[in-house]
């Protein structure tokens, strides 16, 4: 798997967007690094860029960034509500794919070096990148921010871990780190005030508020042993949050980091902060995505508002979204396009041009042409879609059947098992034709010498061998559709019976159209140990898919009873 990392650095500067692109166009200059979101703040006078791509890359795009933000950004003339240090204030380094949080440290500690050396800007190292304790928390880094830079540097317990301990007035400092994925979500109230929104905030930051003696809020503050105050609690983990007003939205936001979405999920901080908000007479009118955020964390919010109004899970990823970004209030501020914050849409080859995006009769007429693709094999991939669509449906349509609702969760967990085969079945459609074109390439490279030759052959025969097990994959996602189809038909609603027929018919005309496929194609393949073990289990979940045809037509027909 190739080694992905996400860097997510916040520049100083949310209001001159022709500095902000200065600093997004040196991120562009490297080969290997896809700038994903470029997110500024008027009111906080902050910019949350986020690029992804392979480390080495990554950390030369952060230094150009960095770089070309100390020269552009002059921090003795910025002002802003969000806390801030530097030009560059924070540069987290996130791994995504084929790195472990280790190796993030080091590439992330390896740019900290770079900045202090080359740039001559004092480097803070802060959360796993962090080689002393306290300054694994940000806030305790930034503490005093830029306006107490130079009685901080002048301390030896806060001598920087990079560069100079001499206060750059210009730069500032900058806090280099290396953390999990983390969301910075804003919670929008009714109300302009910002001491009642740090009210909410301090309820549910982990952190939570301090501990004072007599009145909540005018009390002395209780301190421990050490002179340090002593702090209640908030009610969620892994959370970070403030109140502040934002004067061009003309609210007050609860500004919450979520640094651990797997503790705390989105939902779960909206549905706290709305329930701490009603009790102190406030009302939450909707929220906020600063940055990018993971299909996983839209799809789960989704799920929990569905389920809270005892609905279906197993409808389609589009409207699982639509549900998410409706509930949590994500268009109250601004719309909101999932295409531009979700990682993985963005990530997404926008000039692929998929037979799933085809209309019917676009991929019909696409079959019917005169080229060699989509063949069988994306046709069987796609009839065992349209199969496990059907059980689907038919799950989908008893879960909220009159009379059925304490039924719902029993129909919505066969829902989502079907969502999940159909998404993996569409998937084939066009991975099949994809494997055929890596024949076709194979056949194209070089023959001319020997050593050619055998990389040729080579070439083909992996093409060949993969091509064999992308249909062999479509038997078996097939044929697991037969049990959600069965299952319909035999408890599903009773009106959509044959509809559940139906599927059974596509679902085993799916399994022996891809065992076709898988024998043609192992037919030009030189393991005949690898042929010899496809084919025996590929008959063997044909006879299985033909039987099971068998029984569900069985149910199907004796409950239609003609």
């Amino acid at each position: 798997m190739k080694k992905l990392i996400e860097c997510v650095p916040n520049f100083s500067e949310g209001r001159d967007m022709a500095v902000i692109k200065l600093i997004t166009d040196q991120i562009e200059t490297v080969e290997g690094v896809k700038l994903l979101d470029i997110d500024p703040g008027a009111a906080t006078n902050r910019t949350v860029v986020t690029f992804v791509g392979t480390p080495d890359e990554v950390i030369e795009a952060a230094f150009r960034a960095v770089k070309k933000a100390s020269e552009v950004i002059d921090m003795r003339k910025h002002k802003g509500e969000h806390p801030r240090f530097g030009a560059t204030d924070v540069c987290p380094l996130v791994p995504i794919a084929g790195i472990s949080m280790e190796e993030t440290v080091e590439y992330a500690r390896k740019l900290a070096e770079r900045i202090g050396n080359e740039l001559g800007i004092s480097v803070y190292c802060y959360e796993n990148a962090a080689f002393h304790p306290e300054r694994k928390n940000l806030a305790n880094c930034r503490a005093g921010e830029y306006e107490g830079l130079p009685e901080k540097l002048a301390d030896p317990k806060w001598k920087p871990d990079f560069g100079p301990a001499t206060f750059n007035a210009k730069s500032g400092v900058t806090a280099v780190g290396a953390r999990d994925f983390l969301v910075a979500y804003n919670i929008n109230l009714n109300t302009t005030s910002t001491r009642r929104a740090n009210s909410v905030a301090f309820d549910i930051r982990e952190k939570g508020r301090a501990k004072r003696e007599g009145d909540p809020i005018t009390g002395k503050i209780v301190k421990d042993e050490k002179g340090e105050p002593v702090y209640i609690p908030g009610s969620l983990k892994e959370c970070k949050a403030i109140g502040w007003f934002i004067e061009e939205y003309g609210i007050a936001q609860i500004s919450i980091n979520l640094t651990n979405i797997s503790v705390t999920p989105v939902h779960v901080a909206f549905e706290e902060a709305r329930k701490k908000a009603a009790e102190r007479g406030l009302r939450v009118t909707g929220s906020e995505l600063v940055g990018l955020i993971p299909l996983k964390a839209m799809l789960d919010a989704g799920k929990y508002f569905l389920r809270r109004q005892n609905r279906s899970t197993g409808i389609a990823e589009e409207e699982i979204i639509k549900i998410a970004v409706k509930s949590l209030g994500l268009d109250d501020l601004k719309p909101f396009n999932p295409e531009e914050k979700i990682i993985e849409y963005i990530l997404r080859d926008k000039n692929e041009k998929r037979l799933v995006d085809l209309t019917c009769q676009g991929f019909a007429n696409e079959t019917a042409s005169e080229s060699p693709a989509p063949g069988g094999g994306s046709i069987s991939a796609y009839i065992g879609a349209l199969g496990v669509s059907l059980g689907t449906m038919v799950a989908n349509l008893s879960s909220h059947k009159p009379g059925w609702d304490d039924r719902c969760p029993e129909f919505s967990n066969w829902a989502e098992k079907g969502q999940q085969i159909k998404d993996e079945l569409l998937f084939l459609v066009d991975e099949d034709t994809r494997s055929f074109n890596r024949i076709m390439d194979a056949f194209g490279l070089p023959k001319s010498s020997g050593e050619e030759k055998a990389a040729r052959k080579k070439a083909i025969q992996d093409a060949t061998r993969y091509a064999t097990e992308i249909p062999f994959r479509v038997m078996q996602k097939s044929f697991d559709s037969m049990e959600v189809i069965k299952a319909m038909a035999e408890t599903g609603n009773p009106n959509s019976v044959s509809d559940a027929g139906v599927g059974a018919l596509c679902a085993r005309t799916a399994v022996m159209g891809a065992f076709l496929n898988v024998k043609i194609n192992a037919a030009g393949l030189e393991d005949k140990n690898f042929v010899a073990e496809i084919l025996e289990k590929g008959a063997g979940i044909e006879k299985s898919a033909i039987e099971a045809e068998a029984a569900i037509l069985k149910i199907v027909n004796e409950k239609i009873g003609l």
